[in-house]
């Protein structure tokens, strides 16, 4: 069986492994039919010649990003791994991981930068187009990427108040039949939306944008009749709108603004499909200058590693 050595000569073994080699462990089960052991500075390898030389290129990956940013995270490795394991091959990963710029860095210090090609276009749209549409299945960050980005421009002054919002429906109920006010009602919908937030701004500064509405977290039914001047507006699970309410979304547009409308075609809970005004927009705007659309596929999901697997079972399923 073939065998491969391969020097880590300068990165720190701790960091590179990961806590009791859990970073090993996680190489090992991504290609199960090669053994990978660690003596000091050394990395021995043994197992198939193909999987052999991605290994060794998922290795020189983890150290780039280990010298650029003085750690490793799970999450980094992951994100090496499956970009290896896609279906594009692996000649892209320098150009979609390390070389990537940070969009913004977390209270926690986590520095959030785009973990996929496809992520990367959806920065790079977002900073060429006042109109994005970002549109993949569950997990891809298509929510997570954006309110960074909108953070980002809060902060650089770039925009003067942040809007997320999103359409109070879910299949099945009715808001008039649950229990509360209309806060109370809409709150669970609204949830992921202050979740993100919170994750990306310090809980005092939230709280007092909240209160000073620099930051507004409203249901989508709540737009119509206004304009938002300066401001960075995200629709979020838009596959929920309607036509009409994509359309109002989009016009409450003013001077200074932009906007990134996200949704899951797949998953949208109006009871007639084709109303879904995610679908028909691509059809109603293609071509339009300042205008662009991303597609995320179920390679950029960065959620637990069967999430990929799901997803493309049911795809097999629908077809």
């Amino acid at each position: 069986m073939p065998e491969k050595t391969l020097s880590i000569e300068g990165a720190d073994p701790l960091l590179l492994f990961g806590f009791n080699d859990v970073y090993l462990r996680k190489i090992e089960e991504a290609f199960p039919e090669t053994h990978v052991t660690a003596r000091g500075s050394e990395v021995h390898l043994r197992g198939d010649e193909e999987a052999l030389q991605k290994v060794e290129r998922v290795f020189d990956e983890m150290i780039t990003l280990l010298d650029r940013n003085d750690h490793l995270t799970e999450d980094d490795v992951d994100t090496v791994l499956a970009l290896f394991d896609s279906s594009d091959g692996a000649s892209s990963v320098s150009a979609t991981t390390g070389s990537r710029d940070a969009i913004l860095s977390t209270p926690d210090g986590e520095i959030i930068k785009p973990r996929s090609q496809n992520q990367e276009r959806l920065v790079q749209a977002a900073a060429a187009n006042d109109v994005v549409f970002t549109i993949g299945p569950a997990g891809t960050g298509k929510t997570y990427v954006a309110v960074a980005l909108a953070v980002a421009a809060l902060n650089d002054h770039e925009v003067n108040k942040i809007v997320l919002s999103r359409p109070a429906v879910e299949a099945g109920e009715e808001l008039g039949f649950l229990p509360g006010d209309f806060y109370e009602k809409v709150a669970p919908y609204l949830r992921p939306l202050y979740d993100a937030l919170g994750e990306m701004m310090p809980r005092e500064e939230l709280a007092e944008s909240l209160e000073q509405d620099r930051v507004e977290v409203v249901p989508l039914a709540y737009m119509r009749g206004r304009t938002l001047k300066s401001s960075f507006v995200i629709l979020d699970e838009a596959q929920n709108a309607t036509t009409g309410q994509m359309k109002m979304f989009l016009t409450r547009l003013g001077p200074q603004s932009r906007a990134i409308v996200t949704g899951d075609i797949t998953q949208t809970d109006l009871q007639d499909r084709s109303a879904s005004g995610l679908i028909q927009v691509q059809h109603i705007l293609k071509g339009i200058d300042g205008i662009e659309f991303i597609y995320l596929e179920r390679e950029d999901v960065a959620r637990h590693r069967l999430v990929q697997d799901i997803i493309a079972a049911y795809e097999e399923h629908d077809e």
